[in-house]
């Protein structure tokens, strides 16, 4: 059974002193199960607050954010372009993306004959794999953090903990996502309460620190 929080991630690493922390984000995972919950009033969420939030007794080295562009719609690849800027201009040296791509399909509709076109995001999970495989063989961090509900990553949880068996893992699952095999593998796994979602929102205006440039939350996400 999930937990709410973070007492039981808190409970199961406490009394070994200031923990390393690497927070591996699952940006679309995050991004629908907010979506599923609270639409687009949400959306503009600062990650990096959110996994100190997560996990404040741990020192945070990094956040890994994983997505991938938007491909062949123009306003929601600026929305998101937007986004991605902001959250650089928050945390700068503590967030990395990696972005991973889009594919697009054509699907024959049954009904009518038609082709539609159909997008599937590829590399995200392999990606989240291997960057949580590479910090465990070479021991970056003490404990991790995946924010995610996708038990595509389960192989990839499997060899860190072979790699360094030291190393505590647990997932946090995104709000209206959840994972039974996740759990099971990763018992200090929990739900990403509300409440921490709603503390973590970015200000409605972000100023990028080199340039000067007011990065603001996009109109359609106050709906």
């Amino acid at each position: 059974m999930f937990t709410w929080g973070t007492s039981r991630f808190r409970k199961t690493v406490r009394g070994v002193g200031v923990q390393r922390l690497i927070v591996y984000i699952d940006g679309f995972n995050l991004y629908h199960g907010i979506h599923d919950w609270a639409g687009r009033k949400k959306l503009w969420l600062d990650v990096v607050a959110l996994a100190k939030s997560l996990r404040p007794a741990s020192q945070l080295i990094s956040v890994r954010y994983f997505t991938a562009p938007v491909l062949d719609q123009p306003e929601a690849a600026s929305r998101q372009s937007t986004y991605l800027d902001a959250l650089m201009a928050r945390s700068p040296g503590v967030l990395t993306i990696i972005q991973g791509r889009y594919q697009r399909k054509e699907i024959l509709c049954r009904g009518c004959g038609r082709a539609r076109p159909h997008y599937e995001e590829k590399e995200t999970d392999v990606n989240i794999a291997v960057s949580i495989v590479e910090d465990a063989a070479m021991a970056a961090s003490d404990a991790a953090l995946v924010i995610s509900a996708d038990s595509d990553l389960i192989p990839a949880v499997k060899t860190a903990r072979r790699l360094n068996s030291s190393l505590f893992i647990a997932a946090a699952f995104p709000p209206e996502r959840y994972s039974a095999h996740l759990q099971r593998l990763m018992p200090a796994s929990f739900l990403i309460s509300r409440t921490k979602i709603n503390q973590a929102q970015m200000p409605p205006v972000v100023i990028e620190p080199s340039t000067g440039r007011r990065l603001k939350r996009p109109s359609k996400w106050y709906s």
